[in-house]
């Protein structure tokens, strides 16, 4: 009797599943690192916003605050926010001594991330209207957060 050399179909299908469950590994990893990287990018810009606001208010003064202000002193190049919906604002006090920037339209991912870390050049966070916490974020990925500078 001939041997034959080969591979049997159950050693084929246990390669393929192996192949698939790598690749479901890796494309899961990929989203997550893709997640962090615009969340570091958005943190980023809203740092970048705050900063060029307190510029532009120590250099004009009180000014009302808004994103139009902002795109038209060029401190911005369009009203894209940051993160969440492209619906987003920049209030400033009645007094001037502070503003903030207002973000609508995150997901609970966004908003747990945004509202447990530490940004040492904010003096507040609030998330839908309460003072900032993670608890406050909702589940169904209609959620606002306010950074607040001085």
């Amino acid at each position: 009797m001939r041997e034959q050399s080969g591979r049997s179909l159950i050693e084929m299908i246990g390669v393929l599943a192996l192949g698939g469950i790598i690749t479901a590994a890796a494309i899961n990893m990929y989203r997550s690192i893709d997640q962090r990287q615009k969340r570091l990018i958005a943190s980023e810009a809203i740092h970048q916003i705050v900063r060029d606001t307190k510029t532009l208010l120590e250099y004009s003064g009180y000014t009302p605050v808004s994103v139009e202000f902002l795109i038209k002193s060029g401190a911005l190049h369009d009203n894209k926010a940051p993160a969440g919906s492209d619906d987003w604002t920049i209030t400033s006090s009645i007094d001037g001594t502070e503003f903030s920037v207002n973000l609508f339209g995150l997901t609970f991912e966004e908003c747990t991330y945004f509202a447990t870390k530490k940004m040492d050049w904010l003096t507040k966070i609030t998330v839908n209207g309460y003072d900032g916490s993670a608890s406050y974020c909702l589940k169904t990925g209609d959620n606002k957060i306010s950074f607040f500078a001085q």
